[in-house]
C-alpha cells in the first residue's frame, strides 16, 4: 500500500484527501501519479473502478491555477453519466483549494444554460466531444491557457463514434499540453489516436485479476426462451438488493423488464430509447437503493459505478470477450464480494469459450433444472426517492434537504440515505417505511424559504 503523502501534493489536498477517507493509493493511482504530476502523456489501460478518477483529478488539480480565471483542463467523457460522476469527483478533490469552477457541458441539455454558465468562464470542463465541438464551432471555448486534456474511456467514445469529433477538437487544442488517455481496452483503434494526440506517452496497465478474484462467476446453460424463467429464479434465490441485467439490444432489455415488473420485482430499463431525464432519474433511483434491479444495454450502462453491487447477470453473452470482464468487474468491488451469472444458449457457447480462454479459468456450472421455478417474487427495494424541484443552480445543498426532513426529529438521520443535487433537481431517498412522512414534511414545509415541487418515485 502506497500512502499519497509520497506525492508532492500539498498539505490541504493531503488534508483533503484525509478526509474523503482515501487511506492509500489504488494501484492505478501509484503508477499513474508519478508520471503525470511529472508532466508525462500517459496510456492507461484500466477498467471502471479501479480509482482511475483521483488519479487524473489529482494530476490536474495539483497544477491548475485557482487565480488564473481561465479554462486550463478539458476531460472529454462518453456519456454524460459518466461526465456527471467525474465533474462531481473533481469538486470533492478541488474542496482544499478555494472557489475551483467546473462546467458540464453534454448532449441531451438545453444549449441556453450552458452559454449563460461559459460567459463567466471556467477553470475545468467535463463533457461529451459532440457538444463540447458545437460550443468550439460556436466560439465559446477559448483554449489558450489549456495545459491539461483527459481521455476518460476512450474506447467507449470510438465505439459510439466520435473520432470525427475528437479530430476536430483537437485541431483547436494548444500543442504544448499534457495529454492523458485512459481506456479499459486498447484496440488498434486507440492506438491510432494515442499517436494523433499524444507525444511520446508512458504507458500502464493495471490487470483485473485482484478485482475478479472475489467475484463468484457462474455459467447456466439455458434454452433462449427460458431466460426470463431463469432470471426471476435467480433473484428469488439469491434476493440481491441491487443487480445490474445485461442485454445486447434495447429490445431485449425493456421486454425483460417489463416482465420483471410484471413479476413484482422493483425494476428500470436503460438504453437507447430513453430520454436524458428518464435515464438521469432512474440512475439515481438505482444508485441510491431505491429499485433493485437495473436492467441495461453495455452502452447505456457505461459510467455507472455502484460501490456495492450484489450481482451482475448476463441475460446474453456479450459480443466481445473484453466487454464481458467490463461488465462482471462491476460487482465484487472495494472488498465486497461479488457475483455474476452468465446464461448462455446454444449459439452462445463459442462466445463463452472465448471468454473463459481470457479470463483464465472456466466457469463454474450451473443447472438450469437446479433452480426452483417462481411465478411471482416481492423483490423491494429497502430505499424510496423523493425529488425536490430544485438543485445546484438554485443554492441547494445537501444539507438543506437534510435538515428539511430532520428539523422535527419525527425523522431519524439514520432512515435517510444518498442525497443527490444535480443543476435544477435533488433526489433524497428514504427508508420505505418513512417515505409518506418524508413526502409529507417536505411538501408541506418550506426548504430554503421557498416551498418547491416534491414527488415521489416508487
Amino acid at each position: 500500500m502506497t500512502a499519497f503523502n509520497t506525492l508532492p501534493l500539498s498539505p490541504a489536498m493531503l488534508a483533503n484527501l484525509e478526509q474523503l477517507g482515501f487511506a492509500s493509493m489504488t494501484p492505478i493511482q501509484a503508477e499513474a501519479l508519478p508520471l503525470i504530476l511529472q508532466g508525462d502523456d500517459l496510456i492507461a489501460k484500466a477498467k471502471t473502478g479501479s480509482g482511475k478518477t483521483v488519479a487524473f483529478g489529482l494530476g490536474l488539480l495539483h497544477k491548475l491555477e485557482p487565480k488564473q480565471f481561465a479554462l486550463q483542463s478539458m476531460i472529454l467523457c462518453p456519456t454524460r453519466e459518466l461526465a456527471d460522476q467525474v465533474a462531481s469527483e473533481l469538486r470533492r478533490l478541488a474542496r482544499a483549494m478555494g472557489n475551483i469552477k467546473i462546467l458540464t457541458l453534454c448532449g441531451g441539455l438545453p444549449m441556453g444554460p450552458q452559454i449563460g454558465s461559459l460567459e463567466h468562464g471556467a477553470h475545468i470542463i467535463v463533457g461529451t466531444p459532440g457538444r463540447i465541438l458545437q460550443h468550439i464551432k460556436a466560439g465559446r471555448l477559448d483554449f489558450s491557457a489549456l495545459t491539461t486534456l483527459v481521455f476518460d474511456e476512450a474506447d467507449r467514445m470510438l465505439d459510439m463514434g466520435f473520432e470525427a469529433d475528437i479530430n476536430a477538437i483537437k485541431e483547436r487544442l494548444p500543442h504544448q499540453r499534457q495529454t492523458l488517455l485512459f481506456s479499459a481496452t486498447y484496440p488498434e483503434q486507440i492506438e491510432k489516436l494515442a499517436s494523433r494526440v499524444q507525444r511520446n506517452p508512458k504507458m500502464i496497465e493495471i490487470a483485473g485479476s485482484e478485482v475478479q478474484a472475489q467475484i463468484t462467476q457462474r455459467l447456466i446453460e439455458v434454452e433462449g426462451h427460458d431466460k426470463t424463467e431463469l432470471v426471476k429464479a435467480l433473484l428469488n434465490k439469491y434476493q440481491p438488493e441491487s443487480t445490474v441485467i445485461f442485454c445486447n439490444t434495447r429490445i431485449a432489455c425493456q421486454q425483460l423488464a417489463d416482465d420483471l415488473e410484471d413479476a413484482g420485482v422493483s425494476v428500470v430499463s436503460l438504453h437507447g430509447d430513453k430520454d436524458q431525464r428518464d435515464r438521469d432519474q432512474m440512475l439515481v433511483r438505482f444508485a441510491n437503493k431505491s429499485v433493485s434491479v437495473l436492467v441495461a444495454t453495455d452502452v447505456a450502462a457505461r459510467g455507472l459505478d455502484i460501490k456495492e453491487l450484489a450481482m451482475v447477470i448476463n441475460f446474453e453473452v456479450a459480443f466481445e470477450t473484453e466487454v464481458h470482464v467490463h461488465r462482471v468487474g462491476r460487482t465484487g468491488r472495494a472488498g465486497s464480494e461479488g457475483m455474476a451469472m452468465t446464461l448462455a444458449s446454444g449459439n452462445e457457447m463459442r462466445r463463452v469459450a472465448d471468454i473463459e480462454e481470457l479470463q483464465g479459468y472456466e466457469f463454474e456450472r450451473l443447472a438450469a433444472n437446479s433452480l426452483p421455478k417462481v411465478a411471482y417474487l416481492h423483490l423491494d427495494a429497502p430505499m424510496v426517492t423523493l425529488s425536490i424541484g430544485a438543485g445546484r443552480k438554485s443554492k441547494m445543498r445537501p444539507g438543506d434537504i437534510l435538515g428539511a426532513l430532520t428539523a422535527s426529529k419525527e425523522i431519524a438521520g439514520k432512515s435517510i440515505g444518498k442525497i443527490s443535487v444535480a443543476d435544477r433537481l435533488s433526489y433524497v431517498a428514504v427508508e420505505r417505511k418513512v417515505a409518506n412522512k418524508a413526502l409529507k414534511i417536505l411538501q408541506n414545509d418550506k426548504i430554503k424559504g421557498r416551498k418547491l415541487i416534491v414527488r415521489m418515485h416508487k
